[in-house]
């Protein structure tokens, strides 16, 4: 009785060839382009076809167990982890997690598939990319330093939605801040700067969008002369300030965003960390591993980072400065509150003259005339009118305000006080004009 046989299409086609190289009418450098295989290899099947017929030409690990699959164990112990502990990760970090933090050996793409086949991954189809052209890396560290901000639910309904700033060398591609603040702000950038100017030096320009805080956009403001605040405090410590036309020219920094919101949150997740203080603390861990795992080495080897020099004073320069000329009477108006200049001088010496008022972050007023500073006093402070919020800030500003939170349960507050109209419990009256009692209380 016949054996029947199971061949694929592979199979049938090199049964095929085989039949005609039994009967000579092609030769093997023939059926080696056919079937796409060395002179050698066809030698090696037309033996077997020879020895054991058609069924030499059946693959002989059909329907065994393939001698790479991925051990009962391992996959039983990955799948439990990807649906516990590294929940909502994506087959790539999830990987790096499975190899470095719980030693299993598999392949990235084993856990895509065991994702895909218990629905915890979707594949998804390969999009159309928009092509751009591409810009060339500087070639040295601290040439172009670009900037940007993304808000994000970083800590994952943990604590509030915040923002993320963050720093990247275009010639290396490395990580040089991340900061945690409330909002994309003046003082914010000037917070995370100040950080950067210590640690590295100064950069010779900062690459940006067209934020309001790097570039003046009202058309009706100057013919481009004008400075923003943070522009003026990088002009003063000679520091170059570029803004790109579209996202795409900056688009370095977005991608690696769009690597840190999949990454940071879930690292953080993992580490219990739930509120920005802590996210700050740990951010130059996750910086440093995050620069091993993903920066390149510059074209060249030149530093171009400079020192912060003497006269170069950070705490003035980062700060909120307006120009204000003094009335007759030496009095200044800032942020709807009337400043009166105090001076053992002659008043007309300082009439008209023209002061500097500068605003910190903690809101420390600071009057400076001719680099020093001006004692004052606060002669009148109008009432509050609506501010201006722009529209990256109104959420903040809508923000409700935070309750107190609830006393401990042995917080005094909850075991009562006494006060002088308060009247002892179960206390026998004293007898009129008998102090005694009262005193032995």
């Amino acid at each position: 009785m016949d054996k029947l046989l199971n061949m694929s299409t592979k199979e049938l086609n090199r049964l095929e060839v085989m039949q005609r190289l039994s009967r000579k009418q092609m030769s093997q450098k023939e059926a080696g382009r056919i079937l796409d295989l060395s002179v050698r290899q066809i030698k090696r099947v037309l033996k077997a076809y020879r020895e054991r017929g058609t069924a030499g030409l059946v693959s002989k690990h059909r329907g065994r167990k393939a001698n790479n699959r991925l051990p009962e164990e391992v996959k039983r112990r990955a799948l439990n982890l990807l649906k516990t502990q590294y929940q909502g990760f994506g087959p790539t970090l999830a990987h790096e997690k499975l190899v470095e933090k719980e030693n299993l050996k598999l392949s990235d793409e084993s856990v895509r598939q065991l994702m895909i086949e218990e629905g915890l991954w979707k594949a998804r189809k390969a999009k159309k990319e928009t092509v751009h052209q591409l810009r060339e890396r500087r070639a040295c560290f601290g040439e172009l330093i670009q900037i940007d901000g993304s808000p994000h639910d970083w800590f994952e309904g943990r604590a509030e939605r915040c923002v993320l700033l963050v720093f990247i060398d275009d010639a290396t591609g490395k990580l040089l801040q991340l900061l945690f603040v409330e909002s994309e702000s003046f003082f914010s950038y000037c917070r995370a700067v100040e950080g950067y100017f210590k640690h590295y030096g100064k950069p010779v320009a900062f690459y940006s969008d067209k934020n309001s805080i790097f570039r003046v956009n009202v058309p009706s403001v100057g013919a481009g002369e004008a400075l923003t605040q943070f522009g003026r405090a990088m002009q003063d410590l000679d520091i170059e300030l570029i803004c790109a036309n579209t996202p795409q020219a900056k688009g370095r920094v977005e991608r690696i965003i769009q690597t840190l919101q999949d990454r940071l949150p879930k690292e953080m997740r993992l580490r219990g960390i739930h509120n920005h203080e802590a996210g700050n603390a740990y951010l130059p861990e996750f910086l440093q591993e995050f620069n091993q795992r993903f920066s390149e080495e510059p074209r060249s080897d030149v530093d171009l980072h400079r020192p912060l020099t003497a006269k170069e004073d950070l705490a003035r320069i980062l700060s909120w400065q307006e120009p204000r000329t003094l009335s007759k009477n030496l009095t200044l108006q800032f942020q709807k509150v009337v400043y009166q200049i105090q001076t053992e001088r002659p008043t007309y010496a300082l009439r008209n003259a023209q002061v500097t008022v500068c605003l910190n972050a903690q809101e420390n007023i600071l009057i400076l005339y001719n680099g020093k500073s001006l004692p004052y006093t606060i002669y009148h402070q109008q009432a509050k009118q609506a501010d201006i919020v722009p529209a990256k800030l109104l959420d903040l500003a809508l923000q409700k305000p935070r309750l107190p939170t609830k006393p401990a349960p042995d917080h005094p507050w909850r075991q009562g006080f006494a006060t002088p109209l308060s009247k002892p419990r179960n206390v026998t009256p004293a007898p009129a004009g008998d102090i005694s009692i009262l005193e032995n209380r």
